[in-house]
């Protein structure tokens, strides 16, 4: 399946392609109720991702979303701020990050690579806990297969004032570790959650970490939140530090699938 990806990485930028017609603004405080403990993540002087949060003191995002987009630097974690339910200029909570959990084999630089998709993801552990009615930590979906409906809610450029929902998606193909599905995501959207209808509950399947195109159709890639979720949790409950991350590996994608060429979406 991934023999013909033509994969671009999603940076942490406030840009969005225009005219989606599957996706929606949350325009009220009603159609945002259930979506309260998804919020925009402020990059100080680093523009913006999405998050959600797994716990209340726990967001879930991409790792890519960790670094300067202009330096590539990790970023310090008093440049990152957590308001969930961000909507209209208020949130209906806010959250300091006291740390960053970055996956160890996550490799930041201007190449990509399928093994960068399956292991970008992040959590952000913030100072205090989010303790909140209105707002319930997600839960893990564990199992996603081929043809499952999901849906993507995220902040980007034009919309970053309030949430949107993108729910005329499904997952096309997967691997151990990565998710291919028919969204349309493009710049901004990056670390938003994917989630799949349990039993009438949302819950995350995966976060967005890439665009691609595969047969002529735009594509959504994102992490498997099995293994590498798990490790990253562990790693919070030992009381580790930050993981470094590794230096960029010298195949490209498209020389990984045999194609000479590619392109990336840079800042």
């Amino acid at each position: 399946m991934f023999t013909r990806f033509f994969l671009m990485i999603l940076l942490a930028l406030p840009v969005m392609a225009q005219g989606q017609q599957s996706m929606r603004k949350l325009l009220s405080a009603d159609e945002a109720r259930a979506w309260q403990a998804v919020g925009r993540i402020n990059m100080a002087g680093a523009g913006f991702c999405t998050g959600a949060l797994i716990a209340p003191n726990l967001v879930l995002t991409a790792a890519h979303c960790m670094f300067d987009p202009q330096t590539h630097e990790k970023l310090s974690p008093d440049r990152i701020s957590f308001l969930a339910g961000w909507r209209q200029g208020r949130a209906v909570a806010h959250g300091q990050a006291r740390r960053t959990i970055v996956h160890p084999d996550y490799q930041h630089g201007k190449s990509a690579e399928v093994e960068r998709v399956a292991v970008d993801i992040a959590v952000i552990e913030l100072e205090h806990p989010i303790r909140n009615a209105a707002i319930v930590p997600f839960e893990r979906y564990q199992r996603p297969n081929i043809g499952d409906q999901v849906k993507i809610v995220s902040y980007a450029k034009e919309r970053s004032e309030m949430p949107s929902l993108e729910e005329a998606c499904e997952v096309l193909g997967k691997t151990t570790q990565v998710m291919v599905m028919s969204c349309n995501v493009n710049f901004g959207s990056s670390g938003s959650p994917i989630f799949v209808m349990h039993n009438g509950v949302p819950k995350i399947a995966s976060v967005v970490s890439a665009k691609a195109n595969w047969q002529e159709q735009n594509v959504a890639l994102g992490t498997s939140l099995g293994a590498p979720l798990d490790l990253l949790l562990a790693e919070l409950a030992m009381g580790n530090d930050v993981f470094k991350s590794k230096k960029p590996g010298r195949l490209s994608l498209a020389e990984q699938l045999g194609r000479k060429k590619s392109s990336f979406l840079t800042n």
